[in-house]
């Protein structure tokens, strides 16, 4: 079945498989990092369990590596079996509307090998205006052991993007605003522009002018300009927003696709690499 789930299908789910599915709200605002457990605290979909950006998605970061650099992968599966996520268990994710963290827990799960794994679409806001039940319960969690195999294929860092661009083996492509990508506004990072080759896919592209997930016949016309048979590295600033476009390739039958979490702010960690801000 798709990735992609109805708030219909999730509301039965939990109507007739509770003990099964393991929901987890990942809403956040890079701009107010508390806003996000605060919005859980105050109502969220029952059975929910929350998981932070910054606290549970990403790792400490440091000089190298991107403003969110992926956790310590032994952290990351104590905590997903800590919910009580393990092969057996579906796990749907919701973010506020179709936003960019719910995909960067998908990510994650599929790195270190769980596959049923769905997003809501629509998120929380589609959830409440179909007029599903909210609450403030917090679940009581069984815990159970997740083991992971990992997808070491499904992600790249900086010296895998450096040697892939300079010997064309690779299509590195960038998910952030056409704005950011060149260089004409940068609310986060020091430096402007893009890392030099990449192609601008805006990650927001994959969602229609209702702001629900496009269909896979859409997705491929959104990436026709890339051939299937060809390595695709996704990036964005640092590696969050890369994770929708990840999603949207593999939905559309790209199947060599590569996060590069370290993504921009990664890139321009190091002195000697150059940015452009021309288009690509």
């Amino acid at each position: 079945m798709s990735v992609i789930v109805s708030e219909e299908w999730l509301a039965d789910r939990l109507k007739n498989q509770p003990d099964q599915t393991v929901v987890v709200d990942t809403r956040f605002q890079l701009q107010d990092e508390d806003a996000g457990r605060k919005a859980y605290l105050e109502g969220h979909i029952p059975q929910a369990v929350y998981l932070d950006l910054n606290k549970d998605l990403s790792g400490k970061p440091a000089k190298h590596g991107g403003s969110h650099p992926l956790p310590d992968m032994d952290m990351f599966t104590a905590k997903i079996g800590n919910i009580g996520i393990d092969p057996n268990k579906t796990v749907v994710i919701y973010d506020q509307a179709n936003d960019m963290f719910a995909a960067r827990l998908w990510w994650l799960l599929h790195y270190v090998g769980h596959d049923d794994v769905h997003l809501l679409d629509g998120g929380f806001d589609q959830w409440v205006k179909a007029g599903h039940p909210v609450t403030t319960e917090i679940p009581v969690l069984e815990a159970t052991e997740f083991k992971p195999t990992f997808r070491e294929n499904n992600v790249a860092d900086i010296e895998d993007v450096q040697e892939k661009l300079a010997d064309q083996s690779a299509t590195l492509i960038d998910s952030r605003s056409r704005e950011r990508y060149l260089g004409r506004t940068e609310p986060l990072y020091r430096k402007t522009g893009h890392i030099p080759g990449a192609k601008n896919f805006f990650w927001k592209n994959v969602l229609d002018a209702d702001g629900k997930w496009k269909t896979g016949a859409e997705l491929e016309k959104n990436f026709a300009s890339l051939a299937k048979d060809e390595e695709i590295i996704v990036s964005c600033g640092s590696g969050v927003s890369a994770c929708p476009n990840v999603l949207a390739l593999k939905s559309a039958g790209y199947e060599n696709v590569k996060l590069y979490p370290g993504s921009f702010s990664d890139w321009i960690s190091y002195d000697e690499n150059e940015v452009e801000t021309k288009e690509e």
